[in-house]
C-alpha cells in the first residue's frame, strides 16, 4: 500500500500539474468514443495499450472480459447497464472486446469443477463462456495447452461480439450505421495487438504502414461460420 500512496503523491505533484487543464475540463463531463471491455487481469491496462488518456475510453473490466448475452438472467447485469449508459448517455461509436494471452478465466474452463468448491461465484461467471470450449472440443486439433488457451480466448472474443448483438440497443445502432464492433487479442509477452478481420476470419497484428496509418478492422454485423483456428 505504501507504494500506491506514494504514487498518489507523485500523481498530484507531477502528472496532475502537467495536465491540470485537461482534468478541469474532464471534471465537467466525459465524452469517450469507445466502450472498451477488458479483463480484470492486473497485467492488462487499456489506456497503456492504446496510449489513451483519461476520458478517452469508457471501460468495463471483469474476469475474462466476458460479455454475456442479453438473456433474462443478465438483464440487471453491470454489462447491460454499461452498454445502455455508453450508447444512450455517451453516444459511443465503437465497442472493443479485448482478450489477452495467458488468461486465467479461459484456463479455468479446462479446470476440474471440484477446484471451484470454494469459489461458486467464479465458477458461475466463468461458465458463461463455456460454450466456446464446446466449439473447440468439437475439432480434431490437439494443440499445446498454451495454444489451446490462445484459440479459446480468440473464439471467446468472437462469441462476445455476437453476444453484444443480442442487446437490442446495440443491434439497432449497428443497423443505423452508428456503431462498430471490434475484437482485439493482446499478447502480454510481446505487447502486440491482433485485430479480428471478419473478411479473412483471422486475427491480424496491427501494424504501421508506410503512410503512418494502422490496420483496423470492424467486426461484421453478419454471423459467419467459424472453424476455431484463428491464427494470428
Amino acid at each position: 500500500m505504501d507504494r500506491l500512496l506514494n504514487g498518489i503523491k507523485d500523481f498530484q505533484l507531477n502528472y496532475y500539474k502537467e495536465e491540470e487543464e485537461s482534468f478541469k475540463a474532464l471534471a465537467k463531463g466525459q465524452s469517450p468514443e469507445v466502450l472498451f471491455f477488458a479483463c480484470s487481469d492486473s497485467r492488462v491496462d487499456p489506456n497503456m495499450i492504446t496510449q489513451s488518456k483519461p476520458g478517452d475510453l469508457f471501460i468495463v473490466r471483469n474476469v475474462g472480459s466476458i460479455v454475456p448475452d442479453c438473456g433474462p438472467h443478465w438483464k440487471k447485469s453491470c454489462t447491460g447497464a454499461a452498454i445502455e449508459f455508453a450508447l444512450q448517455s455517451l453516444s459511443v461509436s465503437d465497442i472493443v472486446v479485448c482478450g489477452h494471452s495467458d488468461c486465467g478465466a479461459m484456463k479455468a474452463l479446462y479446470q476440474d469443477p471440484d477446484s471451484f468448491k470454494d469459489s461458486p461465484n467464479l465458477k458461475e461467471w466463468v461458465d458463461t463462456a463455456a460454450h466456446v470450449k464446446g466449439l473447440i472440443d468439437a475439432t480434431n486439433d490437439k494443440p499445446t495447452f498454451k495454444k489451446l488457451i490462445e484459440i479459446t480466448t480468440k473464439e471467446h472474443i468472437l462469441e462476445s461480439l455476437e453476444n453484444l448483438k443480442s442487446y437490442p440497443i446495440i443491434a439497432d445502432a449497428i443497423k443505423a450505421g452508428k456503431l462498430n464492433l471490434h475484437g482485439w487479442y493482446y499478447d502480454l509477452g510481446n505487447g502486440s495487438v491482433h485485430i479480428y478481420n471478419s473478411k479473412e476470419d483471422s486475427f491480424e497484428q496491427i501494424a504501421h504502414h508506410s503512410n503512418g496509418e494502422e490496420s483496423f478492422h470492424t467486426h461484421s454485423s453478419e454471423t459467419k461460420e467459424r472453424t476455431c483456428t484463428h491464427e494470428a
